[in-house]
């Protein structure tokens, strides 16, 4: 095992010393198989911006927390209350002599239900309602009790759940549409950005950060931080 950090060198001392040490009857919580190679090891604990490294094969193992439950559940909680206003306020304003009209994310998903496309209002309404209103309300539920060092009941149905939801989330893509028609329609018609607009831009962002840049923690760090029993 090769643990590389950004910290001091005795620290990676003692988690190479931790990792190359197997006791005479490991715990299976505490051990770590390599995903390349199969090489098993026992999990140490390794410090901020520590990564563990196998030493057959390179392959990277294990990645230090970047964020705890706390952290997590604040950043969640931010993400509940910009859900809230994104849906709530028109992302965009659209006048033309004299006539105004606002649009909401709920509002484009009923435009999109008339006529031969109601498919395609199911797929939209899925992809930026329904799929991060449910990321947001399980993790919710899963930080509560994670912050207290209880398991959330259900936590395996959550964790399932939030896997297969991050396919559908569709955030960014729905931001990226609506900036793209802000800059096409600029030229006809007087185009304004809701409020709605921005709480989206930000949930996105938050969305991304919680479930891809700190989404090993919410994947690995919460069933080792709360020693979930295998089945």
């Amino acid at each position: 095992m090769n643990p590389s950090s950004s910290s001091s060198q005795p620290t990676a001392d003692a988690v190479d010393q931790a990792f190359s040490s197997a006791p005479s009857e490991p715990d299976r919580q505490r051990l770590i198989i390599c995903e390349h190679c199969d090489s098993v090891y026992l999990r140490p604990v390794l410090a901020r911006r520590q990564t563990a490294h196998c030493l057959r094969c390179g392959a990277l193992l294990e990645r230090a927390r970047l964020l705890n439950a706390d952290q997590l559940l604040a950043l969640t909680l931010a993400a509940a209350i910009l859900f809230l206003f994104a849906n709530a306020f028109p992302i965009m304003q659209i006048g033309l002599q004299g006539l105004s009209n606002e649009a909401t994310l709920w509002g484009t998903v009923e435009a999109l239900a008339h006529g031969r496309i109601t498919p395609l209002a199911l797929v939209a309404g899925l992809s930026i309602i329904f799929a991060p209103a449910l990321q947001i309300i399980l993790l919710t539920w899963v930080l509560v009790h994670a912050r207290s060092g209880q398991i959330a009941p259900g936590f395996r149905a959550c964790m399932r759940a939030l896997e297969h939801l991050r396919p559908w989330s569709m955030l960014e893509v729905c931001l990226l549409g609506i900036l793209v028609a802000i800059i096409k329609l600029g030229g006809m018609v007087d185009v304004h950005p809701g409020i709605g607009l921005w709480a989206m831009a930000i949930l996105t962002i938050l969305i991304l950060l919680i479930l891809l840049i700190a989404g090993r923690d919410v994947r690995d760090g919460l069933w080792d931080e709360l020693d979930v029993p295998a089945r």
